[in-house]
């Protein structure tokens, strides 16, 4: 998460009492059902030898599958205990990166590919976040955003907490990246992939 587990009770959607009970909502198998994780890596495409930035990676629900088609994981959060679980159910591409709420502390055009699922509407000066995120991209790279449509009744946070995909849409544009593809097939989320022509 890009939003502190200690100080979170007005941000985060489902405030857990600690981080092992926070992983175990995360890795709710109850949640493949509308999260179609498999399809989301299908749909990405990745490519042999890809390097992968999971943005709020939390206990790596999604890092996992991602290492077994990249060749480097990056699994990105802020919060320490978190990503002491992870570490000990991930592959060896993955590096846990202990980052800070205002920036990833990834290297500058490390990342072929960074994806933020259910993150983006935690991240509070977003037009920072996404400039530093645009950094660590190498040429060519993509930003991937999954996160859930407002208006739309889902397991997802708040109606206010959540992000219209119009405004997170100006948002990377006015970052520079003015290239962008949708897929439909998640229930309650969009699922966008920006790029910089």
């Amino acid at each position: 998460m890009v939003v502190s587990l200690r100080a979170q009770t007005e941000h985060q959607h489902h405030p857990p009492g600690n981080a092992a009970e926070y992983a175990r909502h995360l890795e709710d198998p109850s949640r493949d059902a509308w999260q179609k994780p498999h399809e989301v890596i299908m749909a990405m495409e990745i490519k042999q030898g890809e390097v992968i930035a999971d943005i709020g990676s939390g206990s790596g629900y999604f890092t996992r599958l991602l290492a077994m088609h990249a060749a480097k994981v990056y699994a990105v959060d802020i919060d320490a205990a978190l990503l002491e679980i992870l570490k000990k159910n991930v592959p060896a591409n993955v590096e846990g990166v202990l980052a800070a709420p205002d920036d990833p502390k990834l290297a500058p055009a490390s990342v072929d590919t960074v994806f933020i699922c259910e993150v983006l509407h935690h991240i509070e000066n977003r037009p920072a976040y996404l400039a530093k995120l645009a950094k660590v991209l190498k040429p060519g790279g993509r930003i991937v955003v999954i996160d859930f449509i407002k208006g739309k009744k889902s397991p997802g946070p708040p109606e206010e907490m959540k992000l219209a995909e119009d405004q997170v849409r100006q948002e990377f544009a006015a970052a520079g990246f003015g290239k962008v593809q949708k897929a439909d097939f998640l229930p309650y989320q969009y699922f966008l992939t920006f790029s910089r022509y």
